[in-house]
């Protein structure tokens, strides 16, 4: 069992972002009867369909070899078809064009696309009291872009990521574009949209997860800030970083340590970065 949490303070939280200024209060938390649900590597596809079309090698072959993914129609060029090998799915071979229609402007989709309806939905709780007790999540504060969050998706099937979570607005959706960039992570990682990500934080909280914020103007390194037990890494989007009440809801603030003139990493390099010095830290290893 991770050990007991200590009292929080304003100390204990790390310094807060943009503390010269303050901004609005937060608008009051949706209430519902039940705890927020989200979709695993759900949503809405790139042209606003209830179905996804999946494009890439290997996007197609995760999600037909993803029991929890219902595939409906797989296309193929000519090209794509000579290597295809059986995936249990007949392949209908179209004109490269046809895919075309399909998926986003100029998208490299190899020859190969697949509709498919979204994965089931998740819950919070579908991830959280079934983790083991040295579990670690992301969750990513207003990050947008699909090609952030998939090589993010990526780096937390490389690293053992137990979910992946995401407020419902404000965030990039599963579509095609997320999916090609995962590389077959969007099948690997369960994937949770929640509607309050503060609140979505104290439930870690109470569940005995060490929520540590990513922010440059933190005090102390990540490394100094990790404790063993489940832990919850929060990044923010490039630019504005956490939103104000996200910084102050995390146990602590940490920052990845940084030279020269370059102060700062894309969101999903930090997070890959962030990672790998989480399980190297905690495995017991240097960092």
């Amino acid at each position: 069992m991770p050990p007991s949490r200590p009292p929080r303070s304003p100390a204990s939280r790390g310094p807060r972002p943009n503390p010269s200024s303050p901004g609005k209060s937060p608008p009051p938390e949706t209430r519902r009867d039940e705890a927020p649900r989200g979709r695993r590597g759900g949503g809405r596809s790139d042209g606003g369909s209830n179905q996804n079309w999946l494009f890439g090698h290997h996007a197609v072959r995760a999600a037909l070899a993803n029991p929890d993914r219902t595939c409906r129609q797989l296309l193929l060029t000519p090209e794509a078809a000579k290597d295809w090998m059986e995936a249990g799915l007949t392949p209908t071979i179209v004109d490269r064009t046809e895919i075309d229609r399909h998926v986003p402007a100029g998208a490299v989709h190899q020859g190969v696309a697949l509709l498919a309806d979204p994965l089931p939905e998740l819950a919070l709780e579908d991830v959280l009291f079934s983790a083991a007790p040295d579990a670690l999540f992301v969750l990513l504060d207003q990050v947008t872009d699909p090609h952030n969050v998939g090589a993010i998706l990526r780096s937390c099937a490389v690293f053992g990521v137990t979910a992946l979570i995401m407020p419902d607005r404000n965030a990039a959706t599963a579509t095609g574009t997320l999916a090609k960039t995962a590389s077959g992570a969007l099948e690997a990682v369960p994937v949770v949209r929640v509607v309050n990500l503060s609140r979505t934080i104290r439930q870690l909280q109470e569940a005995d997860v060490w929520v540590i914020g990513l922010e440059g103007i933190a005090e102390k390194p990540l490394e100094a800030v990790l404790r063993p037990g489940r832990i919850a890494l929060v990044l923010g989007a490039e630019g504005p970083g956490l939103r104000r009440l996200t910084g102050e809801t995390c146990d602590t603030l940490g920052h990845l340590p940084t030279a020269g003139e370059f102060a700062s990493l894309n969101v999903s390099n930090a997070a890959a970065v962030a990672l790998y010095a989480t399980r190297r830290v905690l495995a017991g290893g240097a960092a």
